[in-house]
């Protein structure tokens, strides 16, 4: 199969990228390798996947991979609806995973516009090209923060999500009622997916985890938020890769999760929230290192607790997330320690 990657050299596109060019599929990536975290590390990224270039990537030039065959990067954005349209025009994909968005809450708090061209304009481009060019399968990114404070935990599909607390949330909510329009109106499968907090190597920095890592490595301050009353439902990245796949190379078991025809909707977490402080306490065991706190009130837009309840996943495709959150924080300081020579 042929398959596009949008958000290619983002964290979670790029674990898949080079999971999928693993296996043998042909995958063509882009991204517009933005500045809303370190554009460095996102060239890094794509360095991983043999796409190098020594300078910053111009738009609408292709990339090939000089370690995969099967892998092209072009620097796109979703907003030139135009370009997007050319791209499947040419490449007839068969399926698309959809992942390319502005992320974060306290960005959009300063920044609500990239939230609209990314996440509102970008998806319309998506869906819009699958209508004129069909694909076999659309699998998109929505958020566990579309719950918002929801009373009731874990968190199922089947709740109302009706109140965002974030801009970022409302956009995450947007794009699966146009999903589901795009579903109902032009037969496009489509499969979002409510991912719940991604924590892993290669990380985003704006991400607590990351952040933290640094901080306590530097001696600095840390501020627990809401004073560190917050849980969070930490899913390694490797748990979600495998997941995202099962679902690409097995779309006839998407069953459970259906709410209408062609249209399905998955939590996708591991379903074992940690307090904030007990998420700490065990960065601190594997860096060695204690961190300084600083408590203070909640972030606007921040949500009190996330636990995804994965049973229909886990129905359809038999997802099953059986990464530690020490292992995985292991794993993750590993790579930090070796990326940033600390």
């Amino acid at each position: 199969m042929k398959i596009l990657v949008t958000g290619t050299a983002g964290f979670i596109g790029f674990h898949l990228t080079r999971y999928l060019l693993d296996k043998g599929y042909e995958v063509v990536g882009i991204d517009n390798i933005n500045d809303y975290y370190d554009s460095g590390l996102k060239y890094a990224r794509l360095k991983e996947c043999g796409i190098f270039n020594g300078l910053p990537f111009i738009f609408d030039k292709e990339f090939k991979s000089n370690v995969w065959k099967s892998y092209r990067f072009i620097r796109i954005a979703l907003e030139d609806k135009d370009r997007v349209q050319q791209l499947f025009k040419e490449e007839e994909f068969d399926q698309v995973v959809h992942l390319a968005a502005q992320a974060g809450v306290r960005y959009s708090l300063k920044n609500p516009w990239a939230y609209i061209d990314s996440n509102i304009i970008g998806t319309m481009s998506i869906l819009e090209a699958c209508r004129h060019y069909p694909v076999k399968l659309l699998v998109y990114a929505s958020s566990s923060s579309v719950y918002g404070n929801s009373p009731g935990a874990p968190f199922t599909t089947e709740q109302r999500v009706d109140y965002p607390i974030s801009l970022y949330a409302a956009t995450k909510k947007s794009n699966e009622l146009m999903a589901y329009t795009y579903s109902h109106l032009y037969n496009i499968p489509t499969v979002g997916l409510r991912f719940f907090t991604v924590y892993g190597p290669w990380g985003r920095p704006d991400m607590a985890y990351f952040s933290f890592t640094g901080k306590i490595l530097a001696r600095e301050t840390i501020n627990v938020f809401n004073y560190g009353k917050l849980w969070r439902d930490f899913t390694y990245i490797d748990d979600i890769i495998s997941g995202v796949v099962k679902i690409l190379e097995n779309p006839n078991n998407i069953q459970k999760g259906l709410l209408a025809a062609n249209f399905a909707l998955y939590n996708i977490g591991n379903s074992s929230p940690v307090k904030l402080l007990d998420f700490i306490n065990s960065l601190e065991a594997v860096l060695g290192k204690k961190a300084i706190l600083n408590f203070i009130g909640m972030q606007p837009g921040d949500v009190i607790s996330t636990h995804a309840d994965v049973g229909l996943l886990e129905s359809d495709i038999g997802f099953r997330p059986d990464t530690t959150l020490h292992d995985g924080l292991t794993k993750f300081v590993q790579w930090y320690r070796n990326y940033y020579g600390m």
